[in-house]
């Protein structure tokens, strides 16, 4: 049953897509390139009226054998791979998608864009004179 729907789409979709090139446009189209031919036939207003219908149809028809056609491929599973099918016919477990990180000590010394004045040591660190660091200033009590 898919695969006649998915003849009639593609069916359809040579068609829309012949019966769209034959309708004259704003500047003419494959019909007025012929010599009028749809126009001896049919006769020149009879001729788009029939263009205009056929693409209606056809577009209708192209979207609702498109919605069948997905609607009747959700339902299938999802394709897998090569290693996936020889991972369940050996039975082995299926791997975790993730793996833990290792853990890495935190680096000694001030973190990355630390902005440090010159002639004073980083925060947590103790100069290199040994005296001990200057406290810092107290904020003014307001008044």
């Amino acid at each position: 049953m898919y695969y006649l729907i998915l003849t009639l789409l593609i069916l359809d979709a040579l068609l829309l897509a012949t019966v769209v090139l034959l309708q004259a446009g704003q500047g003419g189209g494959l019909a007025s390139l012929g010599g009028g031919t749809t126009d001896t036939v049919l006769g020149s207003r009879q001729s788009v009226t029939l263009l205009t219908r056929m693409s209606w149809w056809c577009g209708g028809a192209f979207l609702v054998l498109s919605l069948l056609l997905s609607l009747m491929s959700s339902g299938t599973r999802a394709a897998t791979s090569d290693l996936q099918q020889r991972l369940r016919s050996t039975g082995a477990p299926p791997a975790s998608t993730t793996s833990p990180l290792p853990i890495t000590p935190a680096p000694n010394g001030p973190p990355a864009g630390a902005a440090t004045t010159p002639g004073t040591a980083p925060a947590g660190t103790a100069p290199a004179s040994g005296t001990p660091p200057a406290p810092a200033p107290q904020p003014k009590p307001a008044q």
